[in-house]
């Protein structure tokens, strides 16, 4: 495999990250059993009623920015800013509630089997 190096805070196809007007997910490494991607929000949420229901764990931490998950079964919102991060068992459903509009909400996740 070859070395591969970046910043995750880099534009996205020549366009600043806070000019971008859509969700962007962009995968930085993947092997079996694993994916790392680099997810840019800018004041994005999912749609009503959509629930991700993933096959495998995801661990994910906020760089810059903030958002608000809801997770099945919880009461409260998850609110997350710079630095936090958690990790959503395989198959608990999830939704992004919010994400910033002041500044784009940069997220690590990565995706692990379960």
């Amino acid at each position: 495999m070859p070395l591969l190096s970046g910043n995750l805070f880099d534009a996205l196809n020549g366009e600043r990250l806070d000019d971008l007007s859509a969700e962007t997910i962009e995968i930085l490494a993947a092997a079996p059993g694993a994916r790392v991607e680099r997810i840019v929000s800018t004041g994005q949420g999912s749609p009503d009623g959509f629930w991700y229901d993933q096959a495998e764990d995801e661990f994910v931490v906020v760089l810059q920015g903030a958002a608000a998950l809801a997770i099945e079964g919880e009461d409260d919102l998850l609110e997350m800013k710079a630095g936090d991060w958690t990790l959503i068992p395989a198959r608990r459903r999830h939704r992004v509630a919010s994400t910033s509009e002041a500044e784009p909400t940069v997220w690590l996740a990565v995706h692990l089997a379960a």
